[in-house]
């Protein structure tokens, strides 16, 4: 067994928030890409405030950061394959210029998680019909991404349609995994699923991009009791970074470990810029990957000695 090669980021979301622009609109790029690089972090993603490639390019340079990825919002259900395609190699265009190594997907047809309903309870369905052309369309963008050196990861997601570990089942089990792999992210499948270890042993062999985000489990009770929006809910605090919520960290990772996970972990968490100061929270989080999650990486190598 031989010991992985694991590289950390944070995304800029704790900084600023593509799905509602003004939280953290203060925050410049140059600010953020500053703290990223303080905090100790190797790389981040792509936010929607990021420049031109060149730009961007100048400025991860001077701070020696990388980009992992950036989120893509489809609508193969809603466009058709041809017109999502056109969008989606675009989207590969810049990632490429930026030396990224995955383009993030998720289906936005009916999703809700821009929207005031309730995330809890108003999640959309795809129809049989509806489920066929997604995974025909996403085993089509694969083959894209990787005519751009890509890989293409698909990203469960509260308040869409892919969202619980049954949804991801299907997925992974109608598209080539040859060609779509997937963004395994512990917040996302623990808040709908209230568990978060099944889908990760489970589609181990499919996982190619890993998103670390925390739970406060009573935050979360609390918003599903109230019926809260997925925005409203995780501005009221649902989500933090690794260490300040419930889910246990060791057991996920171990298991990326025992496989020799190649890849990044981002560390994610959608907050309040004005509640939950970022760079304290990113500090917050790579204290815990110190301290916590690195000192297995010796055990794993002592055992197999």
């Amino acid at each position: 067994m031989k010991m992985t090669n694991i590289t950390w980021g944070i995304a800029p979301i704790g900084w600023r928030n593509d799905d509602i622009p003004e939280i953290g609109a203060e925050n410049t790029l140059s600010h953020v890409l500053s703290d990223i690089a303080v905090a100790g972090y190797a790389g981040t993603e792509v936010g929607g405030f990021f420049p031109e490639p060149k730009i961007l390019n100048k400025e991860l340079e001077l701070r020696n950061l990388r980009i992992a990825g950036r989120w893509f919002s489809s609508y193969i259900i809603r466009d058709g394959i041809e017109v999502a395609v056109k969008a989606f190699r675009e989207h590969c265009r810049y990632l490429k210029e930026v030396h990224a190594d995955v383009a993030v997907v998720s289906e936005q047809t009916y999703s809700i998680q821009g929207t005031d309903k309730n995330v809890f309870a108003d999640k959309p369905n795809f129809t049989d019909a509806e489920w066929e052309l997604l995974c025909e369309g996403l085993n089509v963008f694969g083959k894209v991404a990787e005519e751009y050196d890509l890989k293409m990861v698909y990203h469960h997601h509260m308040g869409t349609g892919v969202q619980t570990l049954e949804e991801v089942d299907r997925l992974m089990a109608n598209t080539d995994p040859n060609h779509v792999h997937l963004l395994y992210d512990t917040g996302h499948i623990f808040v709908s699923d209230d568990e978060y270890m099944p889908l990760l042993e489970k589609h181990i062999d499919r996982i190619k991009h890993v998103h670390f985000k925390d739970v406060r489990k009573e935050v979360r009770d609390r918003c599903k009791e109230e019926g809260k929006s997925f925005q409203g809910s995780f501005l009221a605090g649902m989500f933090t970074v690794p260490g300040d919520g419930a889910i246990d960290f060791v057991p996920v990772y171990k298991k990326l470990l025992e496989i020799a996970y190649e890849g990044w972990i981002i560390i994610e968490a959608e907050q309040d810029p004005k509640k939950a100061h970022p760079l304290e929270y990113a500090l917050k989080g790579k204290k815990y990957i110190d301290e916590v999650l690195l000192p297995l990486n010796e055990s794993l190598l002592t055992n197999n000695r």
